[in-house]
């Protein structure tokens, strides 16, 4: 369409038929970008179409699909929001137009090589969330007007829900393969206990903060962990699993929770800055009789003895992780761990609802908690006590020190 010449009513009609098309609904998402790009290429007689969506971890636009500049794509092609012709559509998140390309208006070598002169892009945005960018060239000079704006952002509209789709498929694959890599698949088989732990995410992603973890130490000590790092989803499932990681390493040096912990603190001060977590960590004697325990902001385990009420450890509960200043003299709690008896680990996810204290929550937990095997109790608390679509992450851990008759 030559420039400067109107679209006609019968034009207007087309093109938005064209992109509001049903069967596009039928498309996966990687199809359904393409078959855009293509559509809006040929209705708008321009050369390339190309779609940036918004990495939300890195704050940078990423080609993920194009038309006449699929080398974008190959190349991984990355900017920050900001910076060159992209960056400044996100940041301004409006319509921009650019007549005549110059290399001070473009940062992408791409744009560059291909020869484009004129430029015209938009945002994509979902419930006023950035989302990307797309937009369209002409090897030619070239004077985009209000309709071809008008229309490149219906465009927009329509990719924007899929953009977000798809990098949340994305984010939910990495976040389950975190997932299977950091939380335990199988626990330790430890002589004289019996041991269960139960994951359940309260979000779509499948993963966030709360973890757990057991493991054996050199002097026949057994570690175990559980915790909650600020947050949901994958930025907090790979915080979490720096720490996990890290808590193992102070462990071989240390024989004191408490230590161990302030090790820890120190760290996500100085690496995770802004991080807020909460942990409970326990080292259980060889003889399995004494457990010594430190707490950091975490709701305190139970401790289910035969016999006699299910009760909160009392123990000091010291400042979360990576709060204020770096805490020194974080305490540890010593308690002896009869025969038959059990502790329970677990997040806030499984005990706090928005109509009612904490407490409560506490004390139904502490109801539901039987004697028996430690998998029968995991079953038996997450039916009972945990909600269907929970709000939060549940993670739930039972170490129970075996009877003599077991």
């Amino acid at each position: 369409m030559a420039d400067g010449e109107l679209v006609t009513n019968d034009e207007r009609l087309r093109r938005i038929e064209a992109i509001t098309d049903a069967a596009l609904s039928g498309l996966n998402i990687a199809e359904l970008l393409d078959e855009l790009l293509e559509r809006v290429r040929d209705l708008l007689k321009v050369d390339t179409a190309t779609i940036l969506l918004l990495d939300d971890h890195t704050g940078e636009l990423v080609a993920t699909a194009a038309k006449g500049l699929e080398e974008e794509v190959r190349r991984g092609f990355r900017i920050r929001v900001g910076r060159g012709f992209a960056g400044r559509v996100a940041a301004t998140r409006a319509p921009v137009t650019i007549h005549d390309v110059t290399p001070d208006d473009v940062v992408n070598p791409v744009l560059l090589a291909t020869g484009i002169r004129a430029l015209l892009g938009v945002p994509m945005l979902v419930n006023g969330d950035l989302v990307g960018v797309l937009h369209v060239g002409s090897l030619s000079l070239r004077q985009f007007g209000p309709d071809d704006v008008q229309l490149l952002q219906l465009v927009a509209d329509r990719a924007s829900l899929a953009g977000q789709a798809h990098a949340q498929v994305l984010d939910r694959q990495a976040a389950l393969a975190l997932q299977h890599s950091l939380l335990p698949g199988r626990l330790p088989d430890v002589p004289g206990l019996d041991l269960a732990a139960r994951y359940a995410p309260g979000h779509d992603l499948g993963i966030g903060g709360d973890w757990y973890d057991v493991f054996t130490l050199p002097s026949g000590w057994l570690g175990a962990v559980i915790g909650d790092v600020s947050g949901h989803g994958l930025p907090s499932a790979v915080i979490m699993g720096r720490i996990r990681s890290a808590l193992r390493a102070y462990a071989l040096d240390s024989d004191d929770p408490a230590q161990a912990l302030t090790s820890l603190d120190r760290k996500i001060h100085h690496f995770e800055a802004g991080t807020l977590t909460t942990a409970v960590y326990a080292l259980i004697a060889p003889d399995r009789a004494r457990v010594h325990l430190s707490c950091a902001g975490h709701l305190p385990p139970l401790l289910a003895v035969p016999g006699h009420p299910t009760q909160p450890v009392n123990l000091t509960v010291d400042r979360p992780l990576g709060v204020g200043r770096p805490v020194t003299n974080r305490r540890t709690t010593v308690l002896d761990l009869p025969p038959g008896a059990a502790l329970v680990f677990y997040t806030d996810g499984l005990v706090e609802r928005r109509s009612e204290l904490i407490d409560t929550g506490i004390e139904r937990l502490a109801d539901a908690v039987l004697s028996g095997p430690a998998e029968t109790l995991c079953d038996h608390i997450m039916a009972t006590t945990a909600e269907e679509h929970p709000n939060d992450d549940i993670a739930l851990l039972i170490i129970r020190r075996q009877p003599a008759s077991d």
